[in-house]
């Protein structure tokens, strides 16, 4: 077992050491299998990433480091370093809500400094072929902050006012609010329109691809 990095400098300069290997070489160092599809296995980049850099948090709602209060996040890119996709961050809560801020919230919390590590994952790539980038940390500035202020504020208001069935991803000028569950039978507790429980699917945060695609430009000048 790869022991925890002690500070910062550790953990880039051991993330460093992983970019232009593939996922399957760096599979097959740790001795983990390599999946067919990611379909079922969503989270396995993570994972081997977070297993190569000694991560402790797991699925705790806390960085990836906590130690170090840094949050390690894979994204997928093309060859013209375009995310391929919009970015997880956390699951929301939907009840117990009222009082509740941004500043103390888990995704304010998971984003305050994130490792960043791209992975080349053109379609065409089997997940074996898919290669890992040059990794940076990143701390969002004021303007980042306050969009993802204003957007967690007024999606936390709907889900306090009843109104999480309208909540799309459409809302949200940099974060979005989706269904995160592994099937449609894993409902949970959230508030009616009436101020009554029901139950709904869980909802998770996620970042969406222009804001992503911004901060890996800014930090690669292309």
């Amino acid at each position: 077992m790869i022991e925890r990095p002690s500070d910062e400098q550790q953990l880039l300069l051991r993330a460093q050491s992983l970019a232009g290997l593939t996922l399957s070489q760096l599979a097959d160092d740790l001795k983990v299998t390599v999946p067919d599809s990611l379909k079922n296995n969503k989270g396995w980049i993570g994972n081997l990433l977070e297993l190569a850099l000694g991560a402790t948090a797991g699925s705790k709602p806390q960085q990836d480091f906590p130690e170090l209060g840094i949050e390690l996040k894979s994204i997928p890119i093309d060859c013209r370093g375009k995310p391929l996709e919009t970015t997880y961050v956390c699951i929301t809560p939907l009840m117990g809500i009222g009082g509740l801020t941004w500043q103390q919230s888990n995704i304010f919390n998971k984003l305050r400094k994130v490792l960043w590590i791209p992975i080349l994952s053109e379609r065409s790539l089997a997940i074996s072929e898919r290669q890992i980038g040059s990794p940076f940390i990143w701390q969002p500035s004021a303007d980042q902050l306050q969009l993802m202020q204003q957007d967690w504020e007024e999606i936390m208001e709907l889900i306090a006012l009843g109104k999480i069935s309208s909540i799309n991803g459409k809302i949200g000028q940099v974060l979005q609010l989706r269904p995160k569950g592994a099937n449609s039978k894993a409902l949970t507790s959230a508030i009616g329109i009436d101020g009554a429980p029901i139950m709904t699917l869980p909802r998770g945060f996620y970042l969406k691809i222009p804001f992503t695609h911004q901060i890996l430009k800014a930090q690669f000048n292309y």
